[in-house]
């Protein structure tokens, strides 16, 4: 068998690790609780802010009701685009692991390589993938729904008022 020519760095378990070290992609990894918890406090930590913003608007001023769902609805989108980053993360790993070869860059992006795992690599890599990859790509897909319904049913109560 031949050395592994892929920078550790680079290999799929490697990346998959860093995820599970990193602060922020921490957050799906044991339970949907958490990751709502931090969401809502990015939520939370915008929301006097987009009040702020909203009171530029002069008919919002005169409607206290209406300036602050506005502003509520206009704070979901800090969750949002936290969630789409680590959708985008977690689903990166997920195709790495699962795939049969590769792809590595020696020393930049215009030297790409592949290499072709190793059936043990292979059944390893499947496992992780399945048994911890996939459960908080589920989670992060039921958060990203109670956050498109909240921004749906935020934007129906605007329009209502």
């Amino acid at each position: 068998m031949s050395v592994c020519p892929v920078p550790l760095e680079q290999r799929p378990l490697q990346e998959y690790q860093q995820l599970c070290e990193s602060w922020f992609f921490r957050w799906p990894i044991h339970s949907l609780g958490g990751l709502v918890a931090a969401l809502g406090g990015g939520w939370i930590l915008l929301l006097p802010i987009a009040i702020i913003v909203a009171t530029g608007s002069v008919p919002l001023r005169h409607n206290p009701v209406q300036l602050v769902t506005a502003a509520a609805v206009a704070a979901l989108l800090l969750p949002l685009l936290l969630l789409t980053r680590q959708w985008l993360g977690w689903s990166y790993v997920q195709r790495r692991l699962v795939r049969e070869k590769i792809i590595y860059e020696e020393s930049g992006w215009y030297d790409g390589q592949e290499w072709e795992k190793p059936l043990d690599w292979r059944q390893q890599d499947l496992l992780v993938a399945q048994h911890q990859v996939k459960p908080i790509l589920v989670r992060l897909g039921q958060a990203l729904t109670l956050l498109l319904v909240l921004l749906c049913f935020g934007s129906s109560i605007c329009q209502a008022l």
